[in-house]
């Protein structure tokens, strides 16, 4: 609940703005001057502050003069009842979000917090973007096979330009990691990189989560979303699991392609956006395209250049500079000395059938941290990683012979039959 402070003289002011704003569901505190208002920031977190002019102690152009020093985030909404068009031009200049006169117009004023309220929230992830960059150094692409090293020879020329890149390859694979170091080598880097994950937003919300909405555009729409194309906006957007996007929505993003324009569902407005988009998939959009699920025309709007990440499979001499790449990050993380490694050992894991690529060799590496002694040894492996990878084949055998789950399901209950007098 956003929380909002009104700073007036007048009681009777302050308490007639009070219900207003309460009645539309804000939390809503109150001071009676400048000085309160300076002493109640800094002990409150506010997301608004309604600011009067005309007050003892501190008026509010001193207030916001403090109040830009000390926390310029906080949008201020001046108000007066002496106000004209000189003093509103000085507050707007000393950083006032809107000045309203009194008594305020009820549907001004709620769309001003309203609008207030939506600057606060892009400010606050704007900083949430920047921490993250500046904190999150893109991990490096570990290893030195052929396969590799093409993918970090083709970033070094891709990245440059504005081409539009198609990542291609299995889950847990790195796909992502290559989309932030397209984002990384270009000249969109102090910029934000969006991602979204398409197989994960239902199709119905997809829309709203790429473009936005604007308030009162469907059911649950209680106020204006701003889009993930408009926050990649002199960026770089990454469409994760492209080839889950549903045909309705991969309709608005050709659009956006073709026009770098969008525009909000239920909006009436056309908003310029400036963003290069990075998909990736570890479906065959040509066959997807096929079977009638992927469009064609994006798929030649978004794969200008394309790029096949290789599993681990086909990977397997970059394994060990993995397992030492991930024994280090690992041990650091949990505040104990990197593990040695048996020569044997690394053999094994190497023999593994990595379905799970790149995240499934991590999750074992951990583990094998946590569960060995002083060294990982081959016994070590075969204990606590080619048991499982075993046990994982085995089952998938087991589905491979049935062509639906009731198939299996009879097989099941009559294997069940078989040893019930054994298991009794």
């Amino acid at each position: 609940m956003a929380k909002i402070l009104i700073v007036d003289d007048d009681q009777s002011i302050r308490r007639t703005l009070k219900d207003i704003l309460e009645f539309e569901k804000y939390d809503v505190d109150e001071a009676e001057d400048g000085l309160t208002c300076i002493v109640k920031v800094k002990q409150e977190k506010y997301d608004v502050i309604i600011l009067d002019i005309k007050m003892p102690k501190m008026d509010g152009m001193d207030a916001i003069d403090r109040l830009q020093d000390l926390y310029p985030d906080i949008p201020v909404i001046m108000i007066s009842g002496h106000g004209d068009i000189d003093t509103a031009v000085e507050a707007v200049k000393k950083g006032a979000f809107d000045f309203l006169s009194k008594p305020p117009d009820l549907n001004r004023l709620l769309i001003t917090v309203r609008n207030a309220l939506d600057k606060s929230s892009l400010i606050v992830q704007k900083k949430k973007l920047q921490k993250k960059v500046r904190k999150s150094k893109v991990a490096e692409i570990v290893g030195s096979s052929p396969a590799i090293n093409m993918i970090k020879q083709t970033i070094e020329k891709v990245a440059p330009t504005d081409a539009r890149v198609l990542v291609q390859g299995p889950n847990g694979s790195g796909k992502e990691l290559v989309a932030r170091w397209l984002h990384e080598k270009s000249g969109r880097k102090t910029g934000p990189i969006i991602e979204v994950n398409c197989a994960a937003i239902p199709a119905e919300l997809i829309e709203s989560e790429l473009f936005g909405h604007e308030k009162g555009s469907f059911t649950s729409a209680h106020k204006q979303r701003i889009g993930k194309f408009e926050l990649a906006n002199k960026g770089t957007l990454f469409l994760d699991e492209v080839g889950d996007m549903s045909l309705s929505a991969q309709a608005k993003v050709l659009r956006v392609l073709q026009e770098s324009r969008i525009m909000r569902v239920g909006g009436e407005k056309q908003i310029g956006v400036d963003v290069r988009v990075v998909a990736a998939t570890n479906k065959d959009l040509r066959k997807e395209i096929a079977k009638g699920n992927f469009r064609e025309d994006l798929f030649h709007r978004l794969a200008v250049i394309i790029m096949h990440v290789p599993s681990l499979n086909e990977r397997r001499t970059d394994i060990p500079d993995l397992v030492e790449h991930f024994n280090g990050q690992i041990c650091k993380e949990y505040g104990v000395a990197p593990k040695g490694i048996d020569a044997n050992a690394m053999k094994e894991l190497q023999s593994i059938n990595w379905t799970g690529n790149i995240r499934e060799l991590r999750n074992v590496v951990e583990r094998l941290i946590i569960l060995s002694k002083e060294k990982i040894t081959k016994k070590d492996v075969i204990d606590y990683a080619v048991s499982l990878s075993n046990r994982r084949d085995s089952l998938q055998d087991l589905f491979d012979k049935f062509n639906s789950f009731a198939e299996l399901r009879t097989y099941l209950e009559k294997e069940f039959e078989k040893y019930k007098g054994v298991l009794a």
